[in-house]
């Protein structure tokens, strides 16, 4: 059995491990560029007050169905991304507003999208679980649990069979792991040395329910690696650098031909599971001591004792804010899709007559 040795979520990713290996963990964060640390960090505070006015928005009956926020995950969108080329694809789960976000959807096309608007990413029609940008490689996110899966291996391997130098990653909960999909994905793609990365999203609950009490490992993810021959990779999926590390790493052992990755990032989402989840059904002072490891909180700190200048980060966010409130007033201006709109894209020449 293969393993990475398990960086804890509530401590440094290096604590437990080897010195050497900590060492190594030292080096390489101190080799990731001042930019891509401000990519990191800009990332996050975009994500962090467009999902904020998305939640804005459906309190003013704006947003249209149903909506998942990923409030305090967003250090997962934003280190994979950091690490992903322009040519990768992205598969995403109904929860997947912070990497279409980080792969650079516009935060004018995905609110216009919640709120039903031509400006939104499918023209309106596709709502919150439905984000999906070709131009961006952002290959839709599915409201069908684990459906993504096995769509991103045959993505991957089309990308081998091309001969191309591109990599899929397919993000995925820490429920979808008891999904069947999951399972024949990750088969497959072990089998053919598939050139795809799978990232589970671990927030520690699934719809309503405490992921452990209903899995018989503890990491759902990670603790079954070893059937498909793959390590076992636990990150801190609160520290964005160390999410970063570890899909480069991953990223480039699938485009030198070496086969999947799947690393688990422990997380938690700091609302409830949809708009209409109060998640009461949490222990008392959980969701408290998880905002004190808010990813945002920690990597700013972490930033201005590196140097970073403060009123850089101020710029990043105040231009966020600015940003988004130019996007909520023009997704606001934008019309809502036409009738017609409806039977657009639905075949491949564009007709709604029925086909034999």
């Amino acid at each position: 059995m293969k393993t990475k040795t398990v960086r804890s979520a509530r401590s440094n990713p290096a604590d437990g491990a080897a010195p050497a290996t900590a060492n190594k963990q030292a080096a390489q964060r101190d080799a990731i560029p001042e930019a891509v640390r401000l990519k990191l960090f800009r990332k996050q505070v975009e994500s962090r007050v467009c999902e904020k006015r998305a939640h804005d928005l459906f309190l003013q009956n704006l947003v249209k169905g149903t909506s998942h926020l990923s409030i305090g995950q967003e250090a997962v969108a934003a280190g994979v991304a950091a690490a992903m080329d322009k040519d990768d694809y992205s598969f995403l789960t109904f929860r997947g507003h912070h990497h279409a976000l980080a792969r650079g959807a516009s935060m004018t096309a995905v609110l216009g999208e919640l709120m039903g608007r031509q400006c939104g990413l499918m023209g309106g029609k596709g709502g919150s679980m439905h984000l999906s940008d070709a131009s961006l490689n952002i290959m839709a996110s599915y409201a069908v649990l684990g459906a993504q899966l096995p769509i991103a291996a045959g993505a991957a391997w089309s990308a081998q069979y091309r001969g191309a130098r591109q990599a899929v990653v397919a993000f995925f909960g820490d429920g979808t792991a008891n999904i069947g999909a999951f399972h024949e994905a990750l088969n497959l793609a072990a089998v053919w040395k598939l050139p795809v990365v799978f990232v589970c999203e671990n927030n520690l609950y699934m719809e309503y329910t405490r992921t452990r009490t209903v899995t018989p490992v503890e990491h759902p993810a990670a603790d079954r690696a070893a059937s498909y021959g793959l390590e076992r990779i636990i990150i801190d999926g609160n520290d964005p650098e160390a999410v970063y590390l570890s899909a480069r790493a991953a990223l480039d052992k699938a485009r030198a031909g070496h086969g999947p990755s799947m690393i688990e990032c422990m997380t938690y989402r700091q609302c409830g599971h949809s708009r209409a989840d109060p998640a009461k059904y949490r222990p008392p002072g959980e969701l408290e001591e998880w905002l004190e490891r808010d990813p945002l909180k920690l990597y700013r700190e972490r930033l201005l004792s590196q140097g970073f200048a403060e009123s850089a980060l101020v710029r990043i966010e105040q231009e966020a804010k600015a940003a988004v409130d130019r996007a909520t007033e023009e997704a606001k201006a934008s019309p809502v899709p036409s009738v017609e709109v409806a039977f657009k894209d639905v075949w491949s020449d564009g007709g709604i007559a029925w086909r034999n």
